[in-house]
């Protein structure tokens, strides 16, 4: 190979040096930038460690290859799962049961240094699972249903004490639906149709016991009125007269033979 073959070969690989430490000049500065989106907090991670560090909404910088950003959502989110659990009775109760929450930004790091972006699965579930034990267990299963809302209170306080500590705040929880078994279902409906027919048959005594009351005033009402005309009799014997005049048509008795009246018309006249 001469001389002029090496030069050739030197013009030739020059060009291609420049064009890569190029492209690793603009790989570099681009990598450098980058954007943390709306709802969405940047965690800044150096050489695998997390630094503590957190990117708010906005353009960030890092370092190329040294730093990483994880990005962790921050909105309100939901996580619904069903919950098998054992009432204070030993009644089986199948739960559904529905949380919103969200992650506090201030402690987006420690979350994910200690749980993880799969904190849904290692923590958000189990919680749930564990609060809807603890609180079905502490009421019976009839009151499960005449209770849902203390029931639900407690589940609510129980998942806030596991969870807000490691940074997932509780925004909402609800019940979404209680399920027994048919046996215990069938004992509830008999036992409301009993309960029914007592409260039906309690109102129609209290319904008869007024009739009787209501009797009971009319007559001693009519005997009372009897008494004191009785008494009225005994001190005024012009009583029987005023009660005649009272019922009188204003008509005279017709008879036949003598003309003797049962009462004197002259005193009815005074």
């Amino acid at each position: 190979m001469n001389l002029s073959h090496l030069m050739n070969d030197k013009k030739i690989k020059l060009p291609i040096y420049v064009v890569i430490l190029v492209l690793v000049l603009v790989f570099l500065i681009f990598s450098s930038f980058g954007t943390v989106n709306a709802g969405e907090r940047g965690v800044l991670v150096q050489f695998g460690a997390v630094t503590g560090k957190v990117f708010d909404e906005g353009l960030y910088f890092k370092i190329p290859i040294v730093q990483n950003i994880v990005k962790i959502d921050v909105k309100v989110q939901k996580s619904e799962v069903g919950a098998d659990a054992s009432s204070k009775d030993l009644q089986v109760v199948n739960s559904r049961v529905a949380l919103n929450f969200k992650i506090n930004p201030d402690k987006a790091a420690d979350l994910y240094q200690v749980v993880g972006r799969n904190y849904e699965d290692r923590l958000i579930d189990p919680s749930l699972q564990e609060s809807v034990k603890a609180a079905t267990a502490k009421f019976t299963a009839e009151e499960l249903i005449t209770k849902r809302s203390e029931v639900r209170e407690e589940i609510k306080r129980n998942l806030k004490e596991k969870m807000e500590p490691h940074g997932i705040l509780v925004d909402e929880f609800n019940i979404v639906d209680f399920s027994f078994s048919p046996a215990f279902n069938h004992a509830i409906e008999e036992k409301v149709t009993a309960e029914q027919q007592a409260l039906a048959a309690k109102n129609k005594l209290e319904q008869v016991k007024f009739e009787a009351e209501q009797r009971i005033a009319e007559a001693k009402g009519r005997a009372e009125a009897i008494r004191v005309e009785s008494e009225a009799l005994k001190t005024n014997d012009r009583i029987l007269e005023m009660r005649f005049i009272e019922k009188w048509d204003g008509k005279l008795p017709v008879v036949t033979g003598g003309s003797t009246n049962f009462m004197d018309i002259n005193n009815l006249i005074k």
